[in-house]
């Protein structure tokens, strides 16, 4: 698999979370329901939107730092032992920084 088609699912996954995070924002701006028994639902809502927001936060961070790392031209290059990381690996989870032995 090219570098480029790489890049292009690193940009299309980071535009999808950019999407779910806009969407996770617009619901928290919502505010809340004046019935209790509705908030309590909203307050187990909130807690696993907020758990999303995390997740995509933490993948949105590693898909910066990898785009940036093909910039630089670095972006095969293991970030613990400095070997190629194989593109067999990077096409399975293409945000990767560690080659499958230091990863391991």
């Amino acid at each position: 698999m090219p570098i480029q088609q790489l890049k292009h699912q690193l940009l299309e996954k980071k535009a999808l979370l950019e999407r779910q995070m806009a969407a996770i924002h617009r619901d928290f701006a919502q505010g809340r329901d004046a019935d209790s028994a509705e908030q309590a639902v909203e307050r187990e809502n909130e807690q696993v939107l907020n758990s999303l927001e995390q997740h995509a936060a933490t993948e949105l961070a590693q898909i910066s730092v990898a785009l940036q790392r093909m910039e630089a031209g670095t972006y095969q290059q293991c970030q613990q032992c400095g070997e190629d990381i194989a593109i067999a690996r990077l096409a399975a989870i293409p945000f990767t920084n560690l080659c499958i032995r230091c990863a391991s």
